[in-house]
């Protein structure tokens, strides 16, 4: 299975900085302290490829005669299936968001 890398795709969204004209200023503005939204995109999508990684190998090693506990197989790969649905699910409300503002007239 192919390996989920995240680069320099996500820079784009790390939103604007304290110095780019963001209102931080007491009683309203943004709070800034957080990580980033790629920053979390990117966590999240490296934890997927981690459970997508560990049900191959635990496939691999079911077929190869390593282990013989199927439930344990068959737990992480309904884990990895459903963390990978569920990515799946974000990346369409995203592009979803991206194309509705595209669509918004100024």
């Amino acid at each position: 299975m192919k390996d989920i890398t995240v680069s320099s795709h996500l820079k784009g969204l790390q939103g604007p900085g304290p110095s780019q004209g963001l209102n931080t200023s007491k009683g309203g503005g943004a709070n800034v302290d957080g990580p980033s939204f790629a920053d979390t995109l990117a966590q999240s999508l490296d934890k997927v490829n981690t459970m997508q990684k560990e049900a191959d190998v635990a496939i691999q090693d079911f077929v190869a005669g390593d282990t013989r506990n199927i439930h344990e197989t068959m737990i992480a790969v309904g884990k990895a299936d459903l963390a990978f649905r569920l990515t799946m699910q974000v990346r369409n409300k995203i592009v979803e968001a991206y194309q509705e503002v595209m669509r918004t007239q100024v």
